[in-house]
């Protein structure tokens, strides 16, 4: 990509570095592993978007770029290990003693799942979790991959676990078949249907993401 021209915008950096890491912004000093780079654009593009602050620590010290070939590493990581391909914009921002920092702004994706091919081969989708980048769970990549337009009409079964989830329930796939007296697959199956819909959705309680109504 072409030579980024920085603008002044200490005033709005410091605002963001203010903020800290959370779901749409990561700090990032220095851009080494295009891998696990791949994976904070794959959270934020199956979130809603995100920032890449490179050139701020871990702690939040504004230090600027030490190489621009950073930049050179984040448009391999979203162009080459992120399956489909994603764009990052990027702007370059100037401060006193000639300190520069590059933004990266991760777009949602247009659809999800954005998986990163990982070293082992196979393919993963993450998602951003307050200031981590989690992986998703595989219900939740099968809503996402699910087509609407070929997608199975919602049956009697399906209002059933709709309404149990009712009022922000949170409960997981082998407690909805307990509910419903059904197998576990099925129950699978009927919340990757009701996600998809957008009738529930999924958070994450500190170890895994569980199926939870809409409030």
């Amino acid at each position: 990509m072409k030579d980024l021209k920085a603008i002044r915008g200490a005033t709005l950096l410091r605002e963001w570095v203010a903020e800290g890491e959370h779901v749409h912004q990561d700090f990032k000093f220095t851009i080494s592993d295009a891998r696990k780079i791949a994976r904070s654009v794959s959270a934020f593009a199956n979130n809603d978007g995100g920032r890449l602050l490179i050139g701020v620590k871990d702690n939040g010290v504004i230090a600027g770029v030490r190489n621009e070939e950073d930049i050179y590493v984040v448009e391999q990581a979203a162009e080459r290990y992120c399956i489909p391909p994603q764009t990052p914009e990027f702007r370059a921002y100037r401060l006193e003693d000639n300190i520069r920092v590059i933004v990266a702004e991760i777009s949602p994706a247009a659809r999800r799942p954005v998986y990163v091919s990982e070293d082992s081969g196979l393919k993963k989708a993450y998602f951003r979790v307050a200031d981590e980048n989690i992986a998703a769970h595989p219900l939740m990549v099968r809503s996402w991959e699910l087509d609407e337009s070929t997608a199975p009409s919602l049956t009697q079964r399906h209002y059933e676990l709709a309404a149990l989830y009712s009022g922000g329930v949170a409960m997981n796939e082998r407690q909805a078949a307990l509910a419903l007296h059904i197998s576990v697959s099925e129950a699978e199956d009927i919340i990757v249907r009701l996600a998809s819909a957008g009738l529930i959705t999924f958070i994450f309680d500190g170890t895994r993401f569980i199926p939870k109504g809409i409030e």
